[in-house]
């Protein structure tokens, strides 16, 4: 698939950039107009990778797989629905990878697109690395701000995308779904006064889908949390498989709502691929389930 990608810069240059692309648009097929939109998160660069953000990423398709490393430019590859099938919710999904990589095929870009179908409005992180080889960044400053950054943005951008500000969701899969639990964990309320608009917007994601996260034993849970939905496999390693059913037990005591799945033949990694038929290939049918029943989707 196509992709165009816009970077958003200072007001005169962005309506110079308007105007290029919609001669663009104009002038290209509706299956290319159609392609995912990429959007970097800071336009002027990301806080600590400013010096950066020029740098190329890699993507390694051996396989048929779709890994991206190298990522400095933070961004989010937005999959919108059409306007008769758009519910107004809307999903951030962090990729896993052990945060050396960003899986993007498995667990990024093919789920992105069955939200979409599905009416809800996907968009797909493209975080920094904290344990890349050589890499400077870490989890707690870069990959959450970067994290962090995506719920402001998508919750500032609601409006344009026919999005309710209050039902937007952060997955995540693995390295990923510690970045999502994390993010549940502490967020703010928005930024008053600063002078980046997006800033001002509330970081809280108002649900949680953590399937196979890591890094299980920094979870904390308290009251007022936003619900959350878990899926793993039960022969996936103790952290995460005895993890998440400790984790459960304590949403329960805290009446966080909470709805946890143990597929019992699956282990770590299995994503989401369209033509799979194993029990833990639906979880995406659970989850769309579980939103319904949460009245977070229509």
């Amino acid at each position: 698939m196509n992709q165009i990608y816009l970077k958003l810069t200072s007001a005169s240059t962005s309506s110079i950039l308007c105007s290029v692309v919609l001669g663009f648009l104009g002038s290209i097929s509706q299956a290319q107009s159609d392609a995912p939109q990429r959007i970097e998160l800071w336009p002027q660069g990301a806080p600590g990778s400013q010096d950066r953000k020029q740098e190329p990423e890699k993507t390694d398709r051996t396989n048929g797989a779709c890994n991206v490393t190298s990522v400095h430019a933070p961004s989010v590859t937005f999959y919108l629905p059409t306007p008769e099938k758009a519910t107004g919710t809307a999903i951030i999904l962090a990729p896993g990878g052990g945060h050396r990589m960003l899986c993007l095929g498995h667990e990024g870009d093919s789920l992105a697109e069955w939200f979409a179908d599905q009416g809800i409005a996907a968009f797909v992180l493209r975080y920094r690395l904290a344990k890349e080889e050589g890499s400077k960044y870490t989890v707690d400053e870069h990959a959450m701000a970067d994290t962090r950054r995506a719920l402001r943005l998508v919750r500032s951008h609601a409006t344009d995308w026919k999005i309710k500000p209050d039902r937007i969701g952060i997955l995540g899969f693995s390295a990923g779904g510690e970045l999502a639990a994390l993010a549940a964990m502490e967020s703010d309320s928005g930024i008053s006064g600063s002078p980046d608009p997006i800033e001002r917007n509330s970081s809280r994601p108002d649900f949680q889908v953590l399937i196979y996260p890591g890094s299980s034993h920094r979870f904390t849970v308290s009251q007022g949390m936003p619900p959350a939905f878990i899926a793993l496999g039960a022969q996936d390693r103790d952290d995460i498989a005895l993890g998440m059913a400790q984790l459960y037990l304590k949403y329960k005591e805290a009446r966080v709502p909470c709805e946890l799945h143990i597929y019992s033949n699956a282990g770590h990694g299995f994503g989401y691929r369209a033509t799979a038929t194993h029990a833990a290939a639906q979880w995406p049918q659970r989850l769309r389930e579980w939103l319904v029943d949460s009245k977070l989707l229509d």
